[in-house]
């Protein structure tokens, strides 16, 4: 069993115990939107110390808390699942999520800062994501960032320090696809 170190932030009891029987790890569940102000405190003590991970459904609400805890709490990590992969038979969630594709993105988690804007508004606009989805989806789903508007997008772009050259070259294999369909 892999130990992390983390604390692993989570949304409900389902999730908790599907992350702990495949790692050796503290976790903390939100149980949904109801995180609390001490949830938040322990959050952030985490991060001081051992470090937090945050991992939420891939839902309005999930976005929602990763977004209060954002708020709140610098120096986290963010694991991001696509939707996809998180469908079971009533509802969206990380207790869905095939246990290698769970520890695949566990592999790939993100931690934001907001030391310097690396891509400005005007370069985001030349990218052309503002009214292709499809095109932002993609891009998203390179970078490991789950499914953002605009806005959102060009926040976390900045937060990971993507600068314009990077990004446009991921979008060329984009745009070289479509050529192909």
């Amino acid at each position: 069993m892999t130990k992390i170190k983390e604390l692993i932030v989570v949304e409900g009891k389902h999730d908790k115990d599907k992350i702990e029987r495949l790692f050796d790890c503290q976790v903390l569940c939100t149980n949904g939107l109801a995180i609390t102000q001490d949830d938040l405190k322990i959050i952030k003590n985490a991060s001081e110390n051992n470090g937090v991970i945050v991992m939420t459904d891939p839902d309005f609400p999930g976005k929602k808390i990763r977004d209060i805890i954002d708020s709140e709490v610098s120096n986290i990590k963010h694991v991001f699942i696509e939707k996809e992969k998180a469908i079971g038979k009533r509802n969206v969630g990380i207790e869905y999520v095939k246990d290698k594709d769970l520890m695949e993105a566990l592999n790939k988690a993100v931690t934001f800062t907001t030391d310097k804007e690396s891509i400005s508004w005007s370069e985001y606009l030349k990218l052309k994501l503002i009214k292709d989805k499809t095109k932002r989806y993609y891009l998203s789903k390179q970078l490991n960032l789950g499914s953002n508007n605009n806005k959102k997008l060009f926040k976390y772009l900045n937060m990971l320090g993507y600068e314009y050259n990077h990004l446009q070259e991921i979008l060329k294999k984009y745009d070289r696809q479509q050529v192909k369909n």
